[in-house]
């Protein structure tokens, strides 16, 4: 178990904290923390406050997702999915989100917007070496297994 602490930013009593939606659920659900209802159009793009901050402990970190349900109905996603949230970062969660649908889309303050994934980060050391261990796929890059 680890201990995440949630600190709820001052005109932002109101909106939700994150929360699953079912008890298997991997994400946590944000909330948009909008004065007013903002408007994405068709291509646009904004960040979007949640009205919270949080401090995780050394190797954890957040990402940032997009919502399904959006994402399908409206055209609504994230960009840079997923976004990470690093231990060490103290400030306001905030989401970009795009509008890739056709529609103009409200968001309203309290609204779900995207969801929170916590994963366990490796501590990682390089080791320099001349060259590279040969495996079946080698360099193969995007699309080297066909379409």
């Amino acid at each position: 178990m680890h201990y995440v602490q949630i600190h709820k930013l001052p005109g932002h009593d109101d909106v939700n904290i994150p929360e699953k939606m079912s008890s298997s659920a991997s994400g946590y659900d944000l909330y948009a923390a909008v004065e007013e209802a903002v408007v994405l159009h068709p291509g646009e793009r904004k960040l979007i406050p949640t009205g919270i901050a949080l401090a995780m402990p050394e190797g954890l970190e957040a990402q940032i997702r997009p919502r399904s349900g959006l994402a399908l109905k409206h055209g609504i996603t994230c960009l840079n999915t997923p976004g990470t949230i690093d231990a060490d970062y103290r400030g306001e969660i905030k989401v970009l989100l795009i509008n890739l649908g056709q529609e103009p889309f409200a968001i309203a303050r309290n609204e779900r917007i995207a969801q929170m994934v916590f994963q366990e980060v490796p501590a990682v050391q390089f080791e320099r070496v001349e060259v590279l261990s040969d495996t079946v796929r080698g360099a193969g890059g995007f699309g080297h297994t066909g379409k």
